[in-house]
Protein backbone atom coordinates (compact mmCIF):
# COMPACT_ATOMS: atom_id res chain seq x y z
CA UNK A 1 0.00 0.00 0.00
CA UNK A 2 1.50 3.45 -1.30
CA UNK A 3 2.33 5.39 2.09
CA UNK A 4 0.28 8.23 2.47
CA UNK A 5 2.17 11.74 1.54
CA UNK A 6 2.92 14.26 4.12
CA UNK A 7 1.22 17.32 3.27
CA UNK A 8 2.64 21.08 4.34
CA UNK A 9 0.88 23.49 5.98
CA UNK A 10 0.52 26.76 4.63
CA UNK A 11 2.81 28.77 7.79
CA UNK A 12 5.51 25.99 6.94
CA UNK A 13 5.41 27.33 3.71
CA UNK A 14 5.65 30.49 4.39
CA UNK A 15 8.78 30.12 6.83
CA UNK A 16 10.97 27.80 4.79
CA UNK A 17 10.67 30.58 1.84
CA UNK A 18 10.47 33.85 3.89
CA UNK A 19 11.99 35.89 1.88
CA UNK A 20 9.50 35.30 -1.45
CA UNK A 21 7.22 36.89 0.77
CA UNK A 22 9.02 39.98 1.31
CA UNK A 23 8.24 40.98 -2.07
CA UNK A 24 5.96 44.32 -2.52
CA UNK A 25 3.40 44.28 -5.57
CA UNK A 26 2.65 47.66 -7.10
CA UNK A 27 0.10 48.83 -9.60
CA UNK A 28 1.37 51.93 -11.61
CA UNK A 29 -1.65 53.71 -13.95
CA UNK A 30 -0.56 55.26 -17.41
CA UNK A 31 -3.50 57.53 -17.76
CA UNK A 32 -4.00 59.23 -21.56
CA UNK A 33 -6.07 61.68 -22.65
CA UNK A 34 -6.36 63.55 -25.38
CA UNK A 35 -6.84 67.62 -25.50
CA UNK A 36 -6.07 70.15 -29.05
CA UNK A 37 -4.72 66.99 -31.41
CA UNK A 38 -2.48 65.75 -28.58
CA UNK A 39 -2.46 62.18 -27.13
CA UNK A 40 -1.27 63.26 -23.29
CA UNK A 41 -0.30 61.16 -19.79
CA UNK A 42 -0.91 62.13 -16.73
CA UNK A 43 2.49 62.93 -14.89
CA UNK A 44 3.83 63.83 -11.48
CA UNK A 45 6.68 64.66 -9.67
CA UNK A 46 8.53 61.98 -7.82
CA UNK A 47 8.67 61.93 -3.76
CA UNK A 48 12.16 59.98 -4.20
CA UNK A 49 14.88 61.66 -3.08
CA UNK A 50 16.77 58.97 -5.46
CA UNK A 51 14.48 60.25 -8.50
CA UNK A 52 14.60 64.28 -6.94
CA UNK A 53 12.72 66.62 -10.22
CA UNK A 54 11.84 63.78 -12.37
CA UNK A 55 8.47 62.49 -13.17
CA UNK A 56 6.70 59.54 -13.10
CA UNK A 57 3.44 57.82 -13.42
CA UNK A 58 0.83 57.59 -10.91
CA UNK A 59 0.91 54.50 -8.39
CA UNK A 60 1.13 53.07 -5.34
CA UNK A 61 1.77 49.93 -3.64
CA UNK A 62 -0.92 47.13 -3.15
CA UNK A 63 -2.31 47.11 0.53
CA UNK A 64 -3.26 44.05 2.23
CA UNK A 65 -6.74 44.48 2.27
CA UNK A 66 -7.02 44.77 -1.44
CA UNK A 67 -6.89 43.17 -4.84
CA UNK A 68 -5.08 44.55 -8.04
CA UNK A 69 -8.21 46.36 -9.77
CA UNK A 70 -9.17 47.44 -6.18
CA UNK A 71 -5.35 49.28 -5.85
CA UNK A 72 -5.41 50.74 -9.78
CA UNK A 73 -8.93 52.22 -8.85
CA UNK A 74 -7.98 53.27 -5.82
CA UNK A 75 -4.66 55.03 -7.17
CA UNK A 76 -7.13 56.89 -9.45
CA UNK A 77 -8.90 58.04 -7.02
CA UNK A 78 -6.67 59.39 -4.84
CA UNK A 79 -4.26 61.44 -6.77
CA UNK A 80 -6.90 62.59 -9.11
CA UNK A 81 -9.77 62.35 -7.78
CA UNK A 82 -11.17 60.59 -10.74
CA UNK A 83 -13.02 57.28 -10.88
CA UNK A 84 -15.44 56.87 -13.71
CA UNK A 85 -13.06 55.96 -16.37
CA UNK A 86 -11.92 53.07 -18.56
CA UNK A 87 -9.11 51.12 -16.80
CA UNK A 88 -7.18 47.92 -18.23
CA UNK A 89 -4.34 45.89 -17.33
CA UNK A 90 -1.75 45.32 -19.30
CA UNK A 91 1.72 43.59 -17.99
CA UNK A 92 3.50 43.07 -15.11
CA UNK A 93 7.20 44.34 -14.34
CA UNK A 94 10.30 42.58 -12.23
CA UNK A 95 13.13 44.14 -13.11
CA UNK A 96 15.33 43.26 -9.99
CA UNK A 97 16.42 46.65 -9.98
CA UNK A 98 13.58 48.41 -10.83
CA UNK A 99 12.57 50.39 -7.03
CA UNK A 100 15.25 51.16 -5.40
CA UNK A 101 13.67 50.45 -1.70
CA UNK A 102 13.52 46.67 -2.62
CA UNK A 103 12.28 44.30 -4.73
CA UNK A 104 9.08 45.80 -6.48
CA UNK A 105 6.74 43.89 -9.16
CA UNK A 106 4.15 46.16 -10.18
CA UNK A 107 1.42 45.42 -12.25
CA UNK A 108 0.49 48.21 -15.02
CA UNK A 109 -2.88 49.27 -16.35
CA UNK A 110 -3.79 52.38 -18.87
CA UNK A 111 -6.69 54.56 -18.33
CA UNK A 112 -8.71 56.52 -21.19
CA UNK A 113 -9.63 59.65 -20.25
CA UNK A 114 -11.58 62.24 -21.92
CA UNK A 115 -9.80 65.68 -20.69
CA UNK A 116 -12.82 67.95 -21.16
CA UNK A 117 -15.56 66.00 -18.87
CA UNK A 118 -13.12 64.56 -16.56
CA UNK A 119 -11.02 67.51 -14.22
CA UNK A 120 -8.61 66.63 -11.80
CA UNK A 121 -9.66 67.52 -8.56
CA UNK A 122 -6.02 67.67 -7.32
CA UNK A 123 -3.31 69.45 -7.53
CA UNK A 124 -0.18 68.05 -5.99
CA UNK A 125 3.26 67.47 -6.68
CA UNK A 126 3.14 68.98 -9.76
CA UNK A 127 0.30 67.04 -11.27
CA UNK A 128 -0.68 68.01 -15.02
CA UNK A 129 -1.13 66.23 -18.41
CA UNK A 130 2.28 66.01 -21.01
CA UNK A 131 1.83 65.43 -24.60
CA UNK A 132 2.99 61.91 -24.91
CA UNK A 133 5.02 62.49 -27.72
CA UNK A 134 7.77 64.80 -25.96
CA UNK A 135 8.88 62.25 -23.12
CA UNK A 136 12.35 61.08 -22.88
CA UNK A 137 12.65 59.98 -19.71
CA UNK A 138 10.79 59.36 -16.42
CA UNK A 139 11.43 57.94 -12.57
CA UNK A 140 11.99 54.28 -12.63
CA UNK A 141 11.34 51.98 -15.48
CA UNK A 142 8.49 54.34 -16.12
CA UNK A 143 9.23 55.08 -18.95
CA UNK A 144 9.09 51.33 -20.49
CA UNK A 145 5.96 51.02 -18.67
CA UNK A 146 4.56 54.06 -20.68
CA UNK A 147 5.76 52.86 -23.94
CA UNK A 148 4.48 49.59 -23.18
CA UNK A 149 0.93 51.02 -22.64
CA UNK A 150 1.42 52.77 -25.94
CA UNK A 151 2.01 49.78 -27.84
CA UNK A 152 -1.27 47.98 -26.55
CA UNK A 153 -3.34 51.32 -27.22
CA UNK A 154 -2.15 51.26 -31.11
CA UNK A 155 -2.91 47.58 -31.47
CA UNK A 156 -5.88 47.62 -30.01
CA UNK A 157 -7.59 50.62 -31.29
CA UNK A 158 -8.90 49.31 -34.87
CA UNK A 159 -10.18 45.65 -33.25
CA UNK A 160 -11.88 47.27 -29.86
CA UNK A 161 -13.49 50.39 -30.25
CA UNK A 162 -11.59 51.60 -26.47
CA UNK A 163 -10.67 55.12 -28.40
CA UNK A 164 -13.88 56.41 -27.63
CA UNK A 165 -13.15 56.98 -23.95
CA UNK A 166 -11.15 60.10 -25.45
CA UNK A 167 -13.59 62.10 -26.79
CA UNK A 168 -16.46 63.70 -25.95
CA UNK A 169 -19.69 62.04 -26.46
CA UNK A 170 -20.82 63.49 -29.80
CA UNK A 171 -17.98 63.82 -32.19
CA UNK A 172 -17.27 64.18 -35.82
CA UNK A 173 -15.61 61.80 -38.65
CA UNK A 174 -12.44 63.92 -38.84
CA UNK A 175 -12.24 64.37 -35.52
CA UNK A 176 -12.15 60.87 -34.96
CA UNK A 177 -9.52 60.06 -37.81
CA UNK A 178 -7.35 62.81 -36.18
CA UNK A 179 -7.37 60.98 -32.75
CA UNK A 180 -6.49 57.66 -34.68
CA UNK A 181 -3.67 59.56 -36.51
CA UNK A 182 -2.35 61.14 -33.52
CA UNK A 183 -2.20 57.96 -31.73
CA UNK A 184 -0.84 55.92 -34.68
CA UNK A 185 2.18 58.35 -35.70
CA UNK A 186 0.79 58.39 -39.19
CA UNK A 187 -2.02 60.06 -41.55
CA UNK A 188 -4.52 58.13 -42.77
CA UNK A 189 -6.32 58.35 -46.28
CA UNK A 190 -9.56 60.20 -45.34
CA UNK A 191 -11.70 57.85 -47.78
CA UNK A 192 -10.44 53.99 -46.69
CA UNK A 193 -10.47 55.34 -43.12
CA UNK A 194 -14.00 56.17 -43.22
CA UNK A 195 -15.01 52.45 -44.94
CA UNK A 196 -13.09 50.70 -41.22
CA UNK A 197 -15.11 52.57 -39.23
CA UNK A 198 -18.53 51.97 -40.81
CA UNK A 199 -17.70 48.52 -41.28
CA UNK A 200 -16.68 47.85 -37.43
CA UNK A 201 -20.50 49.46 -37.06
CA UNK A 202 -19.54 51.21 -33.65
CA UNK A 203 -21.10 54.73 -34.51
CA UNK A 204 -24.54 55.83 -34.04
CA UNK A 205 -25.69 58.44 -36.51
CA UNK A 206 -27.50 61.29 -34.73
CA UNK A 207 -28.86 63.53 -37.67
CA UNK A 208 -27.11 66.61 -35.83
CA UNK A 209 -24.26 68.68 -37.67
CA UNK A 210 -21.22 70.27 -36.11
CA UNK A 211 -21.66 74.18 -35.29
CA UNK A 212 -19.67 77.76 -34.74
CA UNK A 213 -16.76 76.21 -36.69
CA UNK A 214 -14.58 78.05 -39.77
CA UNK A 215 -14.33 75.21 -41.68
CA UNK A 216 -17.38 73.01 -43.27
CA UNK A 217 -19.47 71.17 -40.08
CA UNK A 218 -19.70 67.84 -40.09
CA UNK A 219 -22.01 65.14 -39.27
CA UNK A 220 -21.78 64.09 -35.55
CA UNK A 221 -22.21 60.42 -33.93
CA UNK A 222 -21.85 58.70 -30.74
CA UNK A 223 -20.52 55.29 -30.11
CA UNK A 224 -23.86 52.96 -30.13
CA UNK A 225 -24.44 51.87 -26.25
CA UNK A 226 -23.48 48.58 -26.54
CA UNK A 227 -20.06 49.40 -26.79
CA UNK A 228 -19.38 51.74 -23.83
CA UNK A 229 -17.71 49.77 -21.23
CA UNK A 230 -15.44 51.38 -18.56
CA UNK A 231 -13.17 48.54 -17.76
CA UNK A 232 -11.64 45.63 -19.74
CA UNK A 233 -9.04 43.44 -17.89
CA UNK A 234 -6.61 41.82 -19.92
Amino acid sequence: MEKLRRLKTAESEKISHLDYFNIAISVDCVIFGYDKNELKVLLIKSDLEEFAGAYSLLGDLIRTDEDLDTASYRVLKERTGLDDVYLEQVHAFGALDRHPSGRVITIAYYSLVDISNHKLQLDTNELHWHPVHTIRKLAFDHKLILDTCMNRLQTQIMERPVIFNLLPEKFSLRELQKLYEEILGTELDRRNFRKKIAVKDWLQDLDEMESNLSHRPGKLYALKKEFRHKSVNA
